[in-house]
Parts: structure tokens; sequence; C-alpha cells
């Protein structure tokens, strides 16, 4: 499938931003924050069941004869939907064309009669997003239609302000197999542990990348990557996490790194007004 010059350039962005990072923590660079690179798909994971999950969105980038899956997403309500914001920083957010996003999708290749396909008409980056810290990694995305609830397409449910959450996780989405190689053509999930802040600060070192607005899930051979990005984390039936970055995928002491949701409900409610 062809990449447009568009995915081509944000890619670009990312290596830029890793080769800048590099250059100014020699010291340390094994603790380089990396967007979900590596071996790039939901790693140690299962085939996702239809409807399972139905508060999963694929997010595309469309043109006259393809579409281009580039990161996940999560429905909010009926017009809004809730991504990182490293996934739209490359576009022009105040007029963005040729995106949509899938609801009621499960295997990606295949027309199954659940899907519901609508264009974004608007995209809200967080204000304070930096992309070099990768603090604030969130979005939201309005539809220029209603999307229709049913036993496959459904919100997820916001946590409360600041809630914290323990023991496992589930982690989904259609990151790619290989790197820049196909996408996986159902929908995969996996469980993983929460790792406490304390530790994950101390697994990523002294240059303090995990700030207190993040959260880390995963362990050695069970992890999210590229392609990812965007989608969803729950906890006990919560969307406390949106997937953001991390060491490689799924390498051992180097948990992912979430968006923690629980720090942008006021957000999230304030902007989808």
């Amino acid at each position: 499938m062809e990449i447009t010059s568009q995915v081509h350039n944000l890619f670009m962005m990312k290596v830029l931003l890793f080769c800048l990072m590099a250059a100014s923590a020699s010291a340390a660079p094994s603790t380089i924050p990396r967007f979900r690179r590596g071996q790039n798909k939901i790693v140690g994971g299962t085939d996702v069941a239809p409807g399972e999950i139905p508060y999963q969105l694929s997010f595309q980038e469309v043109t006259f004869a393809s579409f281009f899956h580039f990161c996940g997403a999560s429905i909010y309500s009926e017009n809004w939907m809730i991504c990182a914001g490293h996934c739209v920083y490359d576009y022009d957010i105040d007029n963005p064309t040729n995106l949509q996003i899938v609801a009621g999708e499960n295997k990606m290749y295949t027309h199954e009669g659940t899907e519901q396909n609508r264009d974004i008409i608007k995209i809200i980056l967080h204000e304070k997003y930096d992309p070099f810290t990768v603090e604030n990694d969130i979005s939201l995305l309005k539809v220029a239609a209603p999307l229709v609830f049913n036993d496959y397409v459904q919100p997820a449910k916001l946590p409360e302000l600041h809630q914290e959450f323990e023991g496992n996780a589930i982690v989904s989405g259609w990151g790619r197999m290989s790197e820049w190689g196909n996408l996986p053509s159902v929908l995969q999930k996996v469980t993983v542990p929460i790792v406490s802040d304390e530790d994950c600060k101390k697994d990523y070192g002294e240059l303090a990348l995990v700030k207190d607005s993040m959260m880390c899930a995963g362990e050695e051979g069970k992890d999210s990557c590229q392609g990812d990005s965007g989608g969803p984390m729950t906890c006990d039936g919560y969307l406390c996490g949106v997937v953001s970055w991390g060491r490689g995928c799924a390498e051992a002491g180097y948990p992912g790194v979430y968006t923690q949701v629980s720090y942008f409900v006021d957000w999230i409610k304030a902007n989808s007004a």
C-alpha cells in the first residue's frame, strides 16, 4: 500500500525527533523515547473477536483508490474520538482533509458489514503537547456524521479525574507486523501488567522522560508498538491509556508508556462540548 507524502513526513519528523534527542542525551542513549517502533505490532497478542472491543477505531489517511491505517483511536461519543497528539501533529488540524476513522472494524481488508466510516472534520490537539518530551500526547477527532451505536460500535468509559489503576490492562490495535510491512488482517489485543510510576521512572533513568501524566504497562514479550499509536488501553473497563511511546517494543526493562487519560478528563469534556 502506498505511503502518502504526509505520512512519510510524519515518519521523518519522528526520525528527526529521535536523532535530536539522541544528540542531546548521549550520556544515556538507551533511555531515549521513541514512538512505537521496533517489531511494530501488538507483541504477544491474540485475535480479537468481532464486537469484543467496540470502542476501537482505525485512523486512516484516504486517497482516491486506497487507504492507509497509521494510528488507532477510541470512541468517546457519537461525534468525538480520542487519539494521541503525535498522530495528528503533522496534519493541518484546522482544515483536516483525507482523514477518516473506521468503527466496527475487525478484519482490516474484509468488508464484514459492521464498519462505519466517518470523515474527520475537526482536530483538537492539546494546547500543551510537546513533540520533544511527548507530554500531553492527546487529541480529539470530530467526525462529519454521528456514529450509530450497536453491538459492534460503543464508546469507551472515561475514568474519574486522576483515577489510578493497578493490576493488568488490555491494549489493542492493528500495528504493523514488520518495519513498514503488512498490517495484520485481524485486530489484535494483549494483556499487559501495569507498571508503577516509581518503577517506570527508574526503568527510563535520569532523563526524567516519564511524567506524572503518563502511565506505563508491559513486559518482555508483551507490548504495543508502531501502528498502535493513539489506540486504547483499558483498565478495569475504563479507558485508562492512549498508546504513546516507548523504547523499542516489548524489550525487557522498558514497558510501554501511555498518556494517562485520567489526567485529561476535564480537558476531554471541555473540548468536546
